[in-house]
């Protein structure tokens, strides 16, 4: 690898929350229009209509798992670890989240959400497996 291939992956997971909270502003804009809720319970977040809501708890979720993201892939940056299979499992990372987000904020299916957490999550975990390998024996 040839530079700062491994933060084009953290750059587009940051892309991914930008996207969301223009997403909340619109769904709470459309719940003060539509008379649903008034500004000011938002103060508080009182009383959040269910489609902003959701895209709420699709932000909250962006700072949860994604921060051991963060860290690990900062780590093989610096432990010069960022090699091709550390960037795909990154980028294998970002597309689950950016999926988990989609079908968040749109259908809310278990079904599909669960298991797109669930690839996310072993990819982090590898992720930090390769490292203490890298470590290991380098």
């Amino acid at each position: 690898m040839t530079g700062y291939e491994m933060f084009w992956p953290l750059l587009a997971h940051a892309v991914l929350v930008f996207i969301l909270y223009g997403l909340l502003s619109i769904r709470r804009s459309a719940g003060v229009k539509a008379g649903k809720i008034q500004k000011e319970q938002f103060r508080e977040n009182r009383d959040e209509p269910a489609e902003s809501l959701v895209v709420r708890n699709s932000i909250a979720n962006q700072f949860e798992l994604p921060v051991l993201f963060y860290a690990v892939s900062i780590v093989l940056f610096i432990t010069e670890a960022d090699n091709l299979p550390a960037l795909i499992l990154a980028w294998i990372f970002v597309v689950s989240r950016y999926a988990h987000a989609f079908v968040h904020v749109t259908s809310n299916n278990l079904r599909y959400r669960s298991p797109l957490f669930a690839l996310g999550f072993l990819v982090v975990v590898a992720m930090w497996g390769w490292l203490g390998i890298w470590m290991a024996f380098s």
